[in-house]
């Protein structure tokens, strides 16, 4: 992810984003959305809830399945739970699975002044205590891979490992300040505009027309003040070299998820990783999970069995 954001080019600058997402809809509204978004589910869900993080943001969150596991899962940069659509019937036939929206995502509040990847942890946390998860395996897309490596730091007594999905594939990636400032510039000129360039080389050309401007229309409507702060939070680890340390305080088993974009880096990431391995789906990109939902869920099945026999005992 981290080579194709440094081809972020400028662009001519516009107005002001005007609209935000609120997190104020009311229940019973956020129920019918996700009624009418989702279809008719085989299972049972809870009515969405909110929790407050640690600095009292409200945090949305979604409850579906029963089963032994718990599996979390964290949307990536600029997305939300919907994200995860295509999994919620499949996995919570056998596990209770969770959907969540960070701070400044989706329905959850948006009053912080920073998005670090520690705050969202954070988020995570709180709902992972509020639903007293224990054997939690979190799961995270794209950004949300650093999300849950923060959230399990947090909670070493709770998670059981990690998968991450299309991300993660070098904790030593090289950045420089200035790399960052190039990939950033663009979004902070005109963020609609950038965004949409910035994502729409990490959608394969063979994705549905329809599907493909969902995701660059729904991910250019994001908050620019929660994008700009989350994306330099993010890129920032990189540069402190956080990206890798912080995995030498989790000895928990990753495995990771990949479509075909990026090259996995096995040996950068077992040097700082109890235990990592991964799954590429050749040919995929970077939302596998919604646009090779078939072929991801059956990847995620074989990433949960590898990390229940890989538990530290």
């Amino acid at each position: 992810m981290i080579k194709l954001v440094r081809r972020a080019v400028s662009v001519e600058q516009k107005n002001r984003y005007k609209t935000f997402k609120r997190y104020t809809v009311s229940l019973a509204v956020c129920f019918v959305i996700l009624f009418f978004t989702f279809g008719v589910m085989r299972v049972q869900a809870e009515l969405p809830r909110l929790v407050p993080s640690k600095d009292g943001t409200p945090v949305s969150y979604e409850v579906f399945g029963a089963g032994e596991t718990t599996l979390v899962f964290v949307h990536g940069w600029s997305c939300d739970a919907r994200y995860w659509r295509a999994q919620m019937s499949h996995f919570s036939e056998s596990h209770r699975i969770v959907l969540l929206d960070l701070a400044g995502h989706g329905h959850s509040g948006m009053s912080r002044s920073r998005y670090t990847m520690k705050t969202f942890g954070e988020d995570v946390r709180a709902v992972t205590e509020a639903i007293d998860g224990r054997g939690v395996i979190l799961i995270g897309h794209s950004m949300g891979g650093s999300v849950i490596a923060e959230a399990a730091r947090l909670m070493p007594d709770r998670v059981i490992g990690l998968i991450g999905v299309d991300t993660l594939e070098n904790v030593e990636y090289p950045l420089t300040r200035e790399e960052l400032e190039n990939i950033i510039a663009p979004l902070r000129e005109n963020f609609r505009i950038g965004s949409r360039r910035f994502v729409e080389e990490m959608i394969s050309p063979e994705t549905d027309p329809r599907l493909r401007e969902w995701i660059l229309s729904d991910m250019a409507a994001a908050p620019p003040a929660v994008a700009l702060s989350a994306m330099n939070e993010m890129m920032s680890q990189y540069i402190t070299g956080e990206a890798a340390r912080i995995f030498e305080e989790i000895r928990i088993p990753v495995v990771t998820v990949n479509g075909g974009l990026w090259p996995v880096n096995y040996e950068a990431n077992r040097r700082h990783m109890f235990f990592f391995d991964a799954i590429v789906l050749k040919e995929a990109d970077h939302f596998l999970m919604i646009n090779r939902p078939e072929d991801f869920n059956r990847a995620l099945d074989k990433a949960i069995d590898m990390i229940l026999t890989k538990q530290v005992k």
